[in-house]
């Protein structure tokens, strides 16, 4: 069995099963004709066209393995229906739960406008000195802060435990409420009654068509004016217009966002300009930590027959 490996991540830890031969292909060049009777291709950071390039060449695939947390790129390349996607999901748990964690951390201690003021070579006295211990009107701490993590998987599992650390209290929004790694976790029924008691709401949610701008006005109406929005999920899932006109006009503190809808962000998107808008260049993930023992498990799963780990489609 041939396996296509994407040469965008180091996999040189990888050992192969018995009968499994690699090959190490360029993702942003079409396949080698060669190579096009490949059984299982493995893609990390391919382009759009690429992988529709090899969902069109790959006549005898029989199964994809994405290293990406959502396999949304993957999905849409137009791979044959009868061949199963396995994702990413837990390989970057660590890293976007640290990225998101700095986000958090930065719009509170207000990192953003001391940048601003760096640029322009000024002391920014009003972000220094004496500073109230407590705020009511402005997210400035994550002591006793509530946040609210729309999204409740494995992201938010390592997540979660971090922002205890830092004093806030977690509730976790998903489709089925409980309790998940010790964290209540409510149904998107009760959503809407959660967002006032918000001081952050971090999104951590899959690109779908159910979750397309589930952000929009009418869930920022809900959110107290000081509250903060993470979002470390995907950029369609938010309503840029809606977030924008809410933080300009003041109903709705800021925003730090890792995904835009439209990724590299224009030149001419007005978030750029909005000081209490940060951006960060879908910068959370990007390792895949774990790749090498992924692949394996599911290789080995899948020469015995047995169900693969994370699949999708």
């Amino acid at each position: 069995m041939k396996v296509l490996l994407p040469d965008s991540v180091d996999l040189a830890e990888l050992t192969l099963p018995p009968g499994v031969s690699s090959l190490v292909y360029a993702v942003d060049s079409p396949l080698p004709e060669e190579h096009t009777d490949a059984e299982v291709l493995v893609v990390w950071g391919n382009p759009p066209a690429q992988l529709r390039d090899a969902a069109a060449r790959l006549k005898r695939l029989r199964w994809v393995q994405t290293l990406a947390a959502g396999p949304d790129a993957v999905l849409a390349a137009g791979f044959a229906p009868e061949v199963p996607v396995t994702s990413g999901r837990g390989l970057h748990d660590r890293t976007v739960a640290e990225h998101t964690l700095a986000l958090l951390l930065a719009a509170a201690r207000r990192v953003n406008l001391m940048t601003r003021a760096q640029i322009g070579r000024r002391w920014a006295d009003e972000l220094g000195g004496n500073q109230p211990l407590k705020d009511p009107d402005h997210f400035r701490t994550l002591r006793e802060a509530h946040v609210v993590v729309w999204g409740f998987g494995s992201i938010a599992a390592v997540t979660a435990p971090l922002l205890t650390a830092f004093g806030a209290r977690v509730t976790g929004v998903a489709r089925a409420g409980g309790t998940r790694h010790g964290y209540p976790v409510v149904t998107e029924a009760e959503f809407p009654s959660l967002l006032p008691t918000a001081d952050a709401l971090v999104m951590i949610l899959p690109a779908l068509p159910a979750t397309r701008h589930a952000f929009n006005a009418s869930v920022a109406a809900l959110l107290p004016r000081h509250a903060w929005v993470v979002n470390v999920g995907r950029g369609a899932t938010l309503d840029e217009p809606a977030l924008l006109d809410a933080v300009r006009s003041g109903r709705l503190g800021g925003a730090a966002l890792d995904v835009t809808e439209t990724e590299p962000l224009p030149p001419s998107s007005p978030l750029w300009d909005e000081p209490n808008i940060i951006i960060s260049p879908h910068a959370a993930g990007g390792r895949p930590l774990g790749a090498p023992e992924l692949i394996r498990s599911n290789l080995e799963a899948f020469l015995a027959g047995r169900p693969l780990r994370n699949v999708v489609a």
